[in-house]
């Protein structure tokens, strides 16, 4: 569930926290863990939304799940969270806190989608395009999409660039339609 008013303080607190003692690294990996787990596990998700379910039990839940996973300031964190019945929001504080990281950090995310896998000097030639273009350090993920007739697609910061021939095809449609050869009567 993501709510940007309750998912914000929480997420910002934890950076703060992690800050203060110098882990903040450490809590974003531990972050991407939790996110996952939320978004693999649709009966965890049943639990803890269930409020018939006392919230010792939920506790001890996330213990098992994290305890020897996270560190310590990131169990604390989950625990409090657990306890004052906010698990429901746990996958999109996890979420905000990995978005509220990257902007500490100067990190930008960028998804390139291609047809085929591509190699690792692709993936450096890609990367360092990105950290030139945007200043910052570059997190590329990569993936592919049979359905992409050729070529690929790469969204960065809010900024898009469409390399695909569906696109190219499109766009070659409407400058056609335009006719400006045509004399107008």
């Amino acid at each position: 569930m993501n709510n940007y008013h309750i998912n914000r303080p929480y997420a910002k607190a934890l950076l703060l926290l992690a800050k203060e003692r110098g882990v903040e690294d450490c809590v974003a990996e531990d972050m991407r863990l939790v996110e996952s787990v939320w978004a693999e596990n649709r009966e965890l998700n049943a639990v803890f939304s269930n409020p018939e379910v006392k919230s010792d039990k939920k506790v001890s839940i996330v213990k098992a799940l994290f305890e020897n996973r996270v560190s310590e300031e990131t169990m604390a964190f989950l625990v409090f969270v657990t306890r004052k019945s906010r698990t429901v929001f746990m996958r999109g504080i996890a979420q905000y806190y990995i978005e509220m990281y990257r902007d500490y950090r100067g990190i930008v995310l960028s998804d390139l989608v291609t047809h085929q896998p591509i190699d690792d000097v692709a993936r450096k030639l890609v990367t360092q395009m990105v950290a030139d273009y945007t200043g910052k350090t570059v997190e590329l993920h990569d993936r592919t999409d049979p359905k992409m007739l050729g070529s690929f697609k790469l969204e960065f910061d809010g900024k898009m660039y469409d390399a695909r021939l569906r696109t190219k095809i499109r766009r070659m449609r409407i400058e056609f339609a335009k006719n400006d050869y045509e004399r107008k009567l």
